[in-house]
């Protein structure tokens, strides 16, 4: 079982967590119903992924043989077997479905779901090999989540949160693959031999600014479908103190990877989780300090 578990990669769920933003952001996250499905739409999701890891590690089970870190995969490693792989990602598939079709009647919801697993598996099977390509995919499986939790309660995505998420997505990518680089060697995948190190950094500068920009936007510029209020600019100083622990964290000894740096690093989850309560207290109007308007 915990072979099985390992091929799910269940630690990397907590990427899932971004369905939970547009819930949060539109004043909705105790409105019991809502949150039902949010909750629902998030194992259904999450399962959804381990059918896309399952595949991609089906698909590189010999390049992943003869890799140093990643031969102990239950696959590579023949501690699970290909048919019994692929067995569990049908199973998980059909659970996935299942979830999403007894929570929540939305169209786009599906949408996004076949999108999800669509891009990903095209890229299991080859778009991962294309340079630039691998990279966008990979961020715009960030973005799907977003957009999924939006359309299981039907909330419409702001502009300016679609572009910080797609800001701070193409960041996580881009570290992660340069983190590869520099760990590895261009031998890690073979997509890198069309990267340099220093290629990945300069966009990471950028998309590390843009990411700050948009939020801040975001958190001054009124929009109908949130429940936002006028003191969010107070997070900002929390961002870029997450921010610039999250890129010391993958300047060091890390291979980049969004979900082992978070979860490797206790200072960085609480600062997350700092982040978060604060976040609500501001959204959700709990007075803070006798503050009126709060």
């Amino acid at each position: 079982m915990a072979n099985y578990i390992r091929l799910m990669r269940i630690r990397h769920y907590i990427k899932n967590l971004l369905i939970f933003l547009p819930i949060i952001f539109a004043g909705r996250l105790f409105d019991v119903n809502s949150l039902i499905k949010v909750m629902f739409g998030f194992v259904a999701f999450s399962l959804l992924a381990s059918v896309v890891y399952t595949i991609n590690d089906i698909c590189d089970l010999e390049y992943d043989r003869n890799h140093a870190l990643k031969k102990t995969r239950p696959l590579a490693s023949g501690e699970i077997s290909i048919e019994n792989g692929t067995i569990l990602a049908g199973a998980l598939g059909l659970v996935a479905v299942g979830l999403n079709a007894g929570w929540n009647n939305s169209f786009l919801s599906w949408l996004f779901l076949l999108m999800y697993i669509s891009i990903n598996i095209a890229y299991s099977f080859g778009l991962k090999n294309i340079p630039l390509i691998d990279i966008s995919i990979v961020a715009l499986g960030f973005i799907l989540r977003v957009s999924y939790g939006g359309a299981i309660i039907d909330v419409p995505i702001s502009s300016l949160l679609y572009l910080t998420v797609i800001a701070i997505s193409f960041y996580l990518v881009l570290g992660k693959r340069r983190n590869e680089i520099k760990k590895v060697g261009h031998s890690a995948r073979f997509v890198l031999k069309y990267y340099t190190a220093q290629f990945l950094g300069k966009m990471m500068n950028i998309f590390f600014g843009l990411s700050i920009v948009f939020y801040s936007f975001w958190c001054i510029v009124p929009s109908d479908n949130t429940n936002k209020s006028g003191l969010l600019i107070l997070t900002v100083p929390l961002i870029l103190l997450i921010c610039r622990r999250y890129s010391m964290d993958i300047e060091g000894d890390s291979y980049g990877d969004p979900a082992d740096v978070l979860l490797g690093d206790k200072v960085l989850i609480h600062l997350v989780l700092v982040y978060g309560l604060f976040l609500i207290m501001l959204i959700y109007n709990v007075k803070l300090f006798n503050m009126q308007g709060l």
